[in-house]
C-alpha cells in the first residue's frame, strides 16, 4: 500500500506553500520525513522520534514536521521544483516495520513527479538494499554515524542506549554505500557535545574522509522529552574549531596525524601555517551547513534568533570577523 501521507519540514511547508508564512531564511532542499503514527523502533538518546522518547513526534531535532497528504506534497513538487529555489530533495527515514517499502514508494513517485536529484537519509543497509535504492533512482544516502567514537555511540545509539544499532554496521554499510553510490555521494552525520573528545571526532572525520564519505557536522541541540534533554549544547568556540577541523581534513590541507592535541583530547594545533588557516576561513566555508550539495537545513540545531552554530546562507562580515576569532582560539 503506498503511503498516503509524508511529513514536510515547516520551512519546506512554507516553501510549497502548505502553510502560509515567510521562512526567515528558505531551504535550498525540500526535506520530507516518513509518516508514521507510532514512534521510531530505535531509541536514540538525542532524537524526538526515539523509541522511549515523550515529545511530540511531529519533531525532528528542533523543527517542526506537518504531516500531509503525500499527493499534494507530489503535485506542490512537480508545480514548484527549481522555479521555487530548490535543487534537492531528501527524504529523512524513521524506523519502522514496514518503513523501506514506505521508502521506495515515496521515491517511486518522487521520480515521476520531479527532476530533482534525491537523497535519502536512514540506517544502516545491506547490499541488496542499497543497490535498490541506486536501482531506482536516489543519487545520494546518507547514514548517519552522529557518535565521534565507538563508546560514545554505545551510550546514545547502541545497546546502552537500548538501541538496535552497532558501530561496525554502521561503518560496513557506510563503506558499502561507497561501493555502490560512489565517491562523495555518501553523507553520514557526526553530532559536536554527545561526550565525545576532539580528538575522537578529528579522527573519524579523517577515516571517514578517506572512504569518501561526506560529513555533515551538526552541533547538539537539547530537545524537551528525549533522554538528553538536560545536556547542554556545545560551546560556539569549541564547535568554531571543530568546522574549520573538518573543513581542513575534507580539503586535504592538512591530515589528522599532522594535528596536536592536549591531555584532554582538545585542539591545541590544526598542523597549518597561520596564514593557510585564515585562508580557509577567510572564505566563510567552514562555518556554512555540510551536506549534500543544495542543503542548507536553516535553523535545524539553533533558535533563528541565534547563536547560528550552523550557517544557512553566506557569513556576514561580522559573523565571519567572530567566527574567525573563535576558531583560532586555541586552549
Amino acid at each position: 500500500m503506498e503511503p498516503r501521507k509524508v511529513r514536510a519540514s515547516i520551512g519546506t511547508a512554507i516553501a510549497l506553500g502548505l502553510v502560509d508564512g515567510r521562512a526567515a531564511v528558505p531551504p535550498r532542499t525540500a526535506y520530507l520525513l516518513t509518516y508514521h503514527e507510532g514512534r521510531c523502533s530505535s531509541n536514540c538518546a538525542f532524537c524526538p522520534q526515539a523509541r522511549g522518547a515523550s515529545s511530540k513526534n511531529d519533531r525532528l531535532s528542533r523543527v517542526i514536521w506537518p504531516a500531509f497528504p503525500a499527493e499534494e506534497v507530489l503535485s506542490r513538487l512537480a508545480a514548484i521544483g527549481e522555479s521555487g529555489g530548490l535543487g534537492r530533495i531528501c527524504l529523512q527515514v524513521v524506523n519502522y516495520e514496514g518503513a523501506f517499502d514506505d521508502s521506495l514508494s515515496l521515491i517511486t513517485r518522487l521520480r515521476r513527479s520531479s527532476r530533482l536529484p534525491i537523497s535519502i537519509s536512514c540506517w544502516p543497509l545491506g547490499e541488496d538494499l542499497l543497490r535498490k535504492l541506486r536501482g531506482i533512482g536516489v543519487e545520494r544516502i546518507g547514514i548517519s554515524l552522529d557518535a565521534a567514537s565507538e563508546e560514545v555511540f554505545e551510550r546514545v545509539k547502541g545497546r546502552l542506549a537500548g538501541g538496535p544499532y552497532r558501530w561496525e554496521e554502521h561503518l560496513r554499510s557506510l563503506m558499502d554505500a561507497v561501493a555502490i553510490f560512489g565517491e562523495g555521494m555518501v553523507t553520514t552525520h557526526l553530532i559536536v557535545g554527545l561526550g565525545e573528545r576532539d580528538i575522537d571526532l578529528c579522527r573519524i572525520i579523517q577515516d571517514l574522509s578517506d572512504l569518501g564519505v561526506v560529513i555533515a557536522l551538526f552541533a547538539f541541540s537539547p530537545v524537551e522529552g528525549t533522554a538528553l534533554e538536560g545536556l547542554a549544547p556545545p560551546s560556539l568556540a569549541r564547535y568554531r574549531r571543530i568546522q574549520l577541523a573538518k573543513h581542513l581534513i575534507g580539503k586535504g590541507l592538512v591530515r589528522f596525524e599532522q594535528m596536536e592535541f592536549d591531555e584532554e583530547g582538545r585542539i591545541t594545533d590544526f598542523g597549518l601555517p597561520p596564514p593557510k588557516i585564515l585562508s580557509a576561513i577567510g572564505s566563510g566555508e567552514p562555518f556554512e551547513t555540510s551536506g549534500c550539495p543544495d542543503c542548507n537545513r536553516p535553523f535545524y540545531t539553533e533558535r533563528a534568533a541565534g547563536p547560528l552554530y550552523n550557517f544557512p546562507r553566506p557569513l556576514r562580515e561580522g559573523e565571519l570577523e567572530e567566527a574567525r576569532a573563535l576558531a583560532i582560539q586555541i586552549h
